[in-house]
């Protein structure tokens, strides 16, 4: 299993309706290319020196090559959709690679 992992600095004059936008149409739109099991919207508790809200949305894959056709396949589209907030926000993306997932 993978997690790929999107973290993203949004400027406080939007965040509200960013957030809203990321729950309403971004991650459902994510999820419905049938690339991705689940997704976990979290807000990171750090202050930023640069400003902002930082949020981690992690989206759980099922493999490598899963991941990789996100990439040649949506990637580009659903990153465009966030173009309505240019400038407002800094994304970086991380892939993880799950070794152990233990519950109690």
């Amino acid at each position: 299993m993978y997690i790929y992992n999107v973290t993203i600095n949004v400027e406080e004059s939007i965040h509200e309706e960013w957030i809203e936008w990321m729950k309403k149409e971004h991650i459902p739109q994510m999820l419905a290319t049938g690339k991705f099991s689940k997704a976990l919207m979290t807000r990171v508790l750090v202050e930023e020196e640069m400003g902002g809200i930082t949020y981690s949305v992690q989206y759980t894959t099922e493999n490598k090559e899963t991941l990789q056709q996100y990439y040649t396949e949506n990637a580009e589209k659903l990153r465009a959709e966030s173009n309505r907030f240019a400038g407002k926000f800094v994304a970086f993306r991380t892939e993880l690679e799950i070794l152990s997932e233990q519950h109690v």
